[in-house]
């Protein structure tokens, strides 16, 4: 058993770093900060289950971990637990802090895996962990396998102007270098933010044509959430998109310069052979400060180092290139991770916009992943819920289908069939249907209310009678379901107040009366 329960997210990465990359269990539990005990375990469960990569990618975490976490007893006949050489080797190496010796640590792995399948004893625990230090590089040389490695940093970059206001707009310079060949790209962005972050790789990526095995980032917020020596966080759209070009994360360990000492090294080229060239230019906008690194950028590839009479494209073509990870077909597109909790009224709010999830999700929390153009709701690895993304503040985007049942039937309603239904009682109860409903901000809110003149009130005092009633309201303004129902309760439809015509008044005759024509 692994000494802690994974979450099934970092488990299936584990899976996908071996099953599809063919990582060896070193490197994925390095990528992962992972215990190599632990790597081994779930690729034996894996394995036990039958389960291939292509399996894998399809099941839901829930599923995963049925396949890999059976209820069923264990075996007696576990074998017996490993000890954990690099924790080990870490715990010696800190030997000012605390002067332990082996035999304190074989205590501390007894004590660990009482309950568990019997641990080895002393000597054998020495002997596991003195065969896993013969064959450790303890000096860290960096021989750098062809395509296997991109180094990505930022660095200070040159200034932009406003050309309205003279405004000076400071930038950054992001560098890719390969392990191999050193062959570089470089760009210049506003600032170090996940988007920029992540869109610069998928540029170096283009420009490159291929993709590095694992991506080495320094621990950069963009890339690493919680900088850890252990157990570093990714940024989730960075992990995702390294996911989408077969990439293994490998951020450097914090405060050891040599794990990205290509990038440092590429750093200080970049700064001779780009920056300084351009430090006496003006540029008024990003764009025109890129392509002028794109052309030094380009020279810098080409140029012939002196060791080895090649240049940095030459070795490039030669050797990473054609390691490398092709491309895949799809271009990345970026997207934005967020975490949201269903509402009762089964709709997310994001970016200050509704949108439906299956209603029996209710008061559920999801994770949501946003691009430009789409939004797609996961719950626990599953997607519940698409739609087009809408940029509207305040509003609502609703798929029927995400309804209950009785708010389904609801929709099937419109004004003019409303209307339809209300004609065949007579054209007053028509004219008050339709007046009911012009006099709500949306016909829909009116709904419930004709409705309930129509299949309530007209079977309760029969058709001429609101027809009757329908035409009392519509003569004294009262329009609402209430007034209808007073009317017909009160009897007050079979009162005949019609306005009277006015009538002058006749008056009397008499001498003193003068008449119409005495004025002329």
């Amino acid at each position: 058993m692994p000494t802690e329960r994974l979450p099934m997210r970092q488990i299936k990465e584990v899976l996908r770093l071996k099953l599809d990359c063919g990582l060896a269990n070193r490197q994925i539990a390095r990528s992962l900060h992972i215990a190599r005990s632990s790597v081994a375990d779930y690729l034996r469960r894996a394995q036990d289950a039958g389960l291939a990569w292509s399996e894998v990618q399809g099941l839901t975490e829930v599923a995963l971990e049925a396949r890999l976490f059976p209820q069923a007893a264990a075996s007696t006949s576990a074998p017996r637990p490993l000890p954990d050489c690099e924790r080990i080797y870490n715990e010696l190496r800190d030997h000012r802090r605390f002067n332990l010796t082996l035999a304190q640590l074989w205590q501390e792995y007894q004590e660990v895996h009482k309950d568990g399948p019997r641990p080895y004893g002393y000597t054998q625990f020495c002997e596991h962990y003195k065969a896993w230090l013969g064959k450790q590089d303890l000096v860290m040389r960096q021989d750098h396998r062809a395509g296997e490695k991109l180094f990505v940093d930022y660095t200070e970059g040159l200034s932009i102007f406003n050309r309205e206001t003279g405004e000076e707009i400071p930038t950054v310079l992001f560098l890719g270098v390969w392990g191999a060949s050193n062959y570089t790209y470089a760009e210049a962005s506003l600032n170090q933010q996940v988007p920029q972050w992540t869109r610069s790789h998928v540029r170096a990526l283009d420009y490159f044509q291929c993709a590095p095995y694992i991506l080495v980032p320094d621990n950069l917020k963009s890339a690493v959430l919680k900088p850890c020596f252990y157990d570093p966080e990714l940024n989730r759209s960075y992990a995702e998109m390294a996911q989408h070009y077969g990439c293994v994360v490998l951020p450097a360990r914090p405060y050891h310069a040599r794990d990205k000492a290509k990038v440092e090294a590429g750093v200080l080229v970049a700064k001779r052979w780009i920056l300084a060239v351009l430090r006496h230019r003006a540029f008024f906008s990003l764009e025109d400060l890129n392509a002028a690194i794109r052309e030094l950028l380009e020279r810098l590839n080409a140029r012939q180092l002196r060791k080895v009479k090649k240049s940095r494209r030459e070795i490039f073509e030669a050797l990473d290139r054609p390691a490398a990870r092709s491309l895949p077909e799809r271009r990345y597109e970026y997207a934005d991770w967020k975490k949201a909790r269903v509402n009762i009224d089964y709709h997310i709010d994001v970016t200050s916009h509704l949108y439906s999830i299956p209603y029996r999700l209710a008061h559920e929390q999801l994770d949501v992943r946003l691009t430009a153009t789409t939004l797609e709701a996961f719950h626990k690895g599953e997607r519940v819920a698409t739609h087009a993304r809408s940029y509207v503040t305040g509003g609502r985007t609703t798929n029927p289908d995400h309804m209950p049942p009785s708010h389904q039937k609801h929709l099937e309603w419109t004004p003019s069939r409303m209307k339809e239904w209300a004609a065949k009682t007579g054209p007053g109860t028509a004219a008050f249907v339709e007046r009911l409903m012009a006099s709500r901000p949306h016909p829909e809110q009116g709904y419930r209310a004709c409705l309930g003149v129509l299949s309530r009130l007209v079977p309760a005092f029969s058709p001429e009678r609101v027809e009757a009633a329908s035409r009392r309201a519509l003569r004294f303004n009262t329009v609402s379901y209430r007034s209808l129902h007073t009317i017909l309760a009160a009897g007050l439809d079979r009162v005949n107040d019609e306005p009277q015509p006015d009538r002058q008044a006749s008056l009397p005759l008499h001498e003193n009366v003068r008449g119409q024509t005495y004025y002329h």
